[in-house]
This record gives C-alpha cells, structure tokens and sequence, in this order.
C-alpha cells in the first residue's frame, strides 16, 4: 500500500441486546455518553477514519460501523444482509451479564458462516462498573485466543480502550487484505 492509502472496510458490532454496542459506537465516533437505554431498531451505518501503522506506511481505514439490534431473533432473520461483505467485527459483552458472554460464540457463528474468516475484535463493555462484574478478563481473554484476536476491557462511559479497541480491529483488517 501507498503512504496515506485509504481502506473503506464494513465493520459489524456483534453481541446481545444492552451490552453497549451503540454506546461503544458513540463514544468512538461523536466522544459522547448516555445513559438512556434505547433499543437500536433495524441497522444503523456510522463512518469515522482510523490511522494504523503498517510497515512502510501509515494506512487510513475509513471504518463503515454497522450497529443492529441484538435480539436473538435478528441472527437468524437478516443475518445475510447485515454480515455479508464485512470485513471485520467487534464482539462485545456486557462484564455485568455472563449471558452475554455466552451467546458470542452464536452472534460469530452467524458473522462467520456469512463472511467467512474475518478479524474480530472482542470488547467486555462496563468496565466501569466494577461492583456488578460477573465476567473475569481471563473469561473474554480466553475466547479472544481461540479467535487469534485480541480482548478489551472497554467503557462506553468513561471511554476506557475504546480508541484502541478501534485500532486493534483496523490493523488487523489493514494486515489480512495487505495479504491479499
């Protein structure tokens, strides 16, 4: 690639319903926080460009975030539409809701049937709520290894690994398609 490349990627936000998906995307794209909780409704696209480093050069990934609701439901209905020709995705749990955890390996299962072998980027969302943790790091760590990806202790709230939540993903897309 050429120094200042820019890379359009679709990135997919995974995870159950109220884990902080929209939050997450918020805090990355417009650096803001609410706590009202209202359900997403359909998808939402939201675009911001992240610099990585890649040797040689410095690559501009214009990230295209795609934010879905997390009913259950939804994996199965517009699973196609909304995985196919992504590049990338953030699984995202809720440290507060074991649950959470769980049901990941069913929202990548649907990304991966769908798009294939992509990069994912997992997020244990809440940090900031450390007297309702239920989910260790090692929990998250753990399924992030079986992946060969990385984990986040993330906060929507305080912006805790957000940024480089975010960047971890855009190397890794910016790695597989500079393999291509």
């Amino acid at each position: 690639m050429n120094e200042d490349d820019l890379m359009k990627v679709k990135v997919c936000f995974i995870g159950d319903a109220g884990v902080g998906k929209t939050s997450l995307i918020k805090r990355f794209v417009l650096d803001v926080f609410d706590d009202r909780y209202i359900a997403t409704i359909g998808t939402k696209v939201t675009k911001k460009i992240v610099e990585v480093q890649e040797p040689g050069s410095n690559v501009k990934v214009m990230m295209l975030v795609w934010d879905i609701m997390g009913q259950k439901g939804f994996r199965e209905l517009l699973r196609e539409a909304y995985f196919f020709g992504a590049h990338g995705a953030i699984a995202v749990c809720d440290l507060t809701n074991k649950e959470s955890l769980e049901e990941l390996r069913y929202w990548i299962k649907a990304l991966t049937d769908v798009a294939g072998d992509v990069p994912i980027v997992f997020a244990g969302n809440k940090a900031d709520m450390e007297n309702e943790r239920v989910v260790k790091d090692a929990e998250i760590e753990e399924l992030a290894a079986k992946y060969k990806s990385k984990a986040f202790m993330t906060s929507a709230k305080t912006g805790q690994n957000v940024e480089p939540l975010f960047k971890a993903l855009g190397v890794a897309i910016a790695d597989k398609m500079g393999s291509k």
